[in-house]
């Protein structure tokens, strides 16, 4: 390896995977273990560089709830006040602000562990920390430029070591966000000019990219090492066995999105796309998953790509990925890296190590797909989010089980013939629900759950209890816990519409409700204590992290129960279900009417309910006058109950 003498910040970072010593690596080394299911886990997304930059004073606690309020020269944001904090900047400098690097660490993340443990978070999901393209505005950290370190934006790589490890003594595990489907934008095509796919026409190019819009001045092919001075560790794509042309498709942005084979070999946006391998170049064999992964012949950028997250489980001793844009990849390439980062994992005692796939392109699509590649779930596919926030908010069916339309929130749950899912329970164990997004792929003006009326922050609270204890692995979406509300209010224009769910939580140029200066750690915000408080009675009750879900038919009168459904497009009304695990019943129910409590019968399990005088407990209710009441269980269509739903509320009964 040849050193350069004027750079130190790099000198411990590998330039080449040969030089990395697995073995080393792991011997002798305890690794974190998987959890026993991924089902008792809630995870927490959060956006490292709108995250925290260690900065905030007030409102929050470290690791074991001190105060964090000392140390003014250091410590100089204050806590947001609702009152006097909202809309005190100009909008368009606040947008602009929005589109570039904010200045959140994993120095500061790392400190906030403390408010993410209390919160009752058990897993970070964490966006790339990944070395982006010199001088790019890719804050997001999907423009990858050094696969193997970490982007001095957000710190260095034993900060993010030390981090798991804060994290893992607080029973926290650590899921990564990575990409094998493109790198940055790293080199320059012809003239460095844009080029698109067409009809799969291999494009020429210039080189690589000294920084960001660069036109190509490093010769693009494996440099000698007498050029590795000029342009480590800025320069070209790490590590080096990425350097080789072969290692790119280059045909070309992507237009056609929907397009075979264009969405699987063309650039996504100026992001490059990387050559996975060959597999069937036929229309006809994009259904027959299993003929293409069969045919698929492993490209070497891939197996390189494999070496380089392997390295990253065993470097930073990680729990999981999340991995970027699945349907942009060949199956085969998917079951390649999801078997060998599988088998790795369970080598040094992950044995239940997670890999969760960004998979559009439909539910049956997903589905299908996680079966044929080994990914062990998806986020949040399709319209799952659309169906969890629009039923709270009143706009959507809840489902009907006597029909076999896939039309409400609940039937994605049940014996699904759309999807062929033999098991209603399925899934339960592999679809990550949220609330809120980062992307919103398919949503023209997007926003948050908070930012489309004034209404859903009332909602709130009911909506993220069916997310937290309804089937499937649930997530939070950072700043949702404080009532973030970002949204577009650009009625022509959806360029940059996703910079609106991505406000800083400690404040800066570009805090939520357009503000500056101020954070929103605060650990007294009633969100705040109410996702705490429901996580609580979820880790108590393994029926609501692992039971069985039916949707629940209600009654007014106790003689006509039916499953509610929205009137003129409307469902202001009570939607319940229960959670079925060994013998135990957790009925739940929200109320999606903000002005009116609502009390009606609800069926639960006679099976369950047999015995004369059985009796169900509010264990939870966000009117806490009917914590710990009770109520009888009566022979009314088979088993019922009556129980009063406050206005936008959420009660668990056991």
């Amino acid at each position: 390896m040849v050193s350069n003498p004027k750079d130190t910040s790099h000198s411990t970072v590998e330039r080449r995977l040969s030089d990395i010593n697995f073995t080393t690596l792991v011997e002798n080394r305890c690794f974190y273990p998987s959890p026993a299911s991924w089902s008792d886990e809630v995870l927490y997304f959060l956006f490292l560089d709108r995250f925290s930059d260690g900065k905030e004073s007030g409102g929050f606690g470290d690791k074991d709830g001190n105060p964090l309020t000392d140390q003014p020269e250091i410590r100089n944001t204050p806590l947001f006040n609702p009152r006097t904090d909202v809309c005190t900047t100009e909008p368009q400098a606040w947008f602009e602000a929005g589109k570039n690097w904010c200045g959140g660490t994993i120095a500061g993340m790392k400190e906030k562990l403390g408010y993410l443990g209390r919160l009752g978070i058990t897993a970070i999901w964490v966006s790339p920390v990944f070395k982006q393209v010199t001088k790019s505005n890719d804050y997001h950290g999907y423009g990858i430029q050094n696969f193997l370190n970490v982007d001095p934006h957000f710190g260095t790589r034993e900060e993010l070591k030390d981090f798991v490890k804060a994290a893992h003594e607080l029973g926290i595990r650590v899921i990564l966000d990575i990409i094998i489907n493109h790198a940055g934008d790293v080199f320059a095509y012809y003239d460095n000019q844009r080029y698109y796919y067409y009809q799969g026409k291999q494009w020429p190019v210039n080189g690589y990219r000294y920084f960001s819009g660069e036109a190509g001045s490093i010769p693009f092919g494996e440099v000698p090492e007498t050029f590795v001075k000029d342009f480590w560790p800025d320069g070209a794509v790490w590590p080096e066995e990425l350097q080789s042309p072969d290692t790119w498709t280059r045909r070309g942005e992507i237009r056609q999105w929907d397009s075979f084979p264009e969405f699987l070999d063309g650039d996504f946006c100026s992001l490059k796309d990387i050559h996975l391998g060959d597999a069937l170049n036929d229309p006809l064999a994009l259904q027959d998953l299993e003929s293409r992964v069969q045919e698929f012949n492993v490209s070497p950028a891939l197996r390189y790509l494999t070496d380089v997250y392997r390295f990253w489980i065993a470097f930073a001793d990680i729990d999981g990925f999340r991995l970027d844009t699945v349907k942009h990849m060949e199956p085969g390439a998917v079951r390649y890296f999801a078997t060998a980062i599988h088998e790795f994992a369970e080598s040094i005692g992950k044995e239940n190590f997670t890999i969760i796939g960004e998979i559009t392109g439909g539910r049956a699509y997903a589905t299908t797909l996680l079966d044929a590649t080994g990914l062990d779930s998806a986020l949040g596919i399709d319209d799952i989010p659309d169906k969890l926030e629009f039923l709270v908010k009143g706009w959507r069916s809840p489902g009907n089980p006597d029909t076999e339309e896939q039309e409400g929130y609940f039937d994605l749950f049940r014996n699904s013939i759309l999807d062929s899912r033999k098991n209603h329970q399925w899934y339960s164990r592999h679809i990550v629900t949220m609330l809120d997004d980062h992307d919103q792929v398919g949503v023209r003006h997007k926003f948050r759950f908070c930012g489309d009326d004034a209404r859903s922050i009332r909602l709130l609270p009911a909506a993220l209890g069916l997310n937290l204890a309804s089937a499937g692995i649930p997530c939070i979406y950072y700043g949702t816990e404080q009532g973030f509300n970002g949204a577009d209010p650009r009625a022509e224009d959806d360029s940059y519409s996703d910079v609106f769910l991505r406000e800083c939580m400690f404040g800066g140029n570009f805090g939520s409700f357009m503000s500056t200066g101020k954070h929103f750690f605060n650990e007294d915000n009633d969100i705040y204590r109410f996702v705490h408080n429901v996580i609580g009675i979820r880790r108590k009750n393994i029926a609501l992290r692992r039971g069985r879900q039916y949707l629940r038919q209600v009654s007014e009168n106790g003689d006509d129960f039916y499953y509610p459904q929205s009137v003129n497009g409307i469902l202001h009304w009570v939607i319940a279900w229960s959670r079925i695990f060994a013998g135990s019943e957790c009925l739940c129910a929200i109320n999606t009417d903000i002005e009116r409590e609502l009390t009606l019968w609800i069926v639960v399990d006679s099976g369950i309910h047999s015995a004369a005088g059985s009796v169900m407990n509010c264990i939870f209710s966000t009117d806490t006058l009917q914590m710990d009441t009770s109520v009888p269980v009566l022979p009314y269509h088979g088993s019922a109950v009556r129980i009063t739903v406050p206005a936008a509320g959420f009660v668990v009964y056991r």
